[in-house]
């Protein structure tokens, strides 16, 4: 089986990393399937998810891996994990315990782009904020 072919259709485990040695990782709700958040997994997180159960991300931001909850404990405990047929992003479906945002809301999806007066777009909150993230985070 030629690589492609092997990569999109085959059973061995290849992820194809990005330039940085990252892919993209959903995070969906295991029971009502909404998307709690996107972030970035490498090669080590990936294995210490799969290792562990409890999902484990790559922050670009400060360059070290952040397991989900570590500080908040609102933690995400993996239910299963699916890779896209090309293998470059990464889906987990968790069971969300907490705030999935750092804002404190369930989903970091809590704005909706909407119709706005002065400008063409803007972003209405349509979440309710679940936790004071002050309260949850050491700053």
């Amino acid at each position: 089986m030629a690589a492609d072919i092997q990569r999109e259709l085959g059973s061995t485990l290849d992820i194809k990393w990005d330039a940085n040695g990252l892919a993209t990782a959903i995070a969906v709700d295991a029971d009502t399937h909404k998307v709690l958040m996107v972030a970035f997994m490498n090669q080590a997180a990936l294995d210490k998810t799969l290792e562990t159960g409890r999902a484990t991300y790559w922050s670009r931001s400060r360059q070290k891996f952040w397991i989900k909850g570590e500080e908040s404990g609102h933690t995400q405990n993996v239910q299963a994990i699916y890779v896209d047929c090309d293998q470059d992003a990464i889906v987990m479906h968790v069971r969300q315990q907490g705030a999935a945002c750092h804002n404190g809301f369930h989903t970091c999806f809590y704005r909706q782009i909407v119709p706005g007066a002065a400008a063409k777009w803007e972003l209405k909150t349509v979440l309710p904020r679940e936790v004071d993230p002050a309260n949850v985070y050491k700053k």
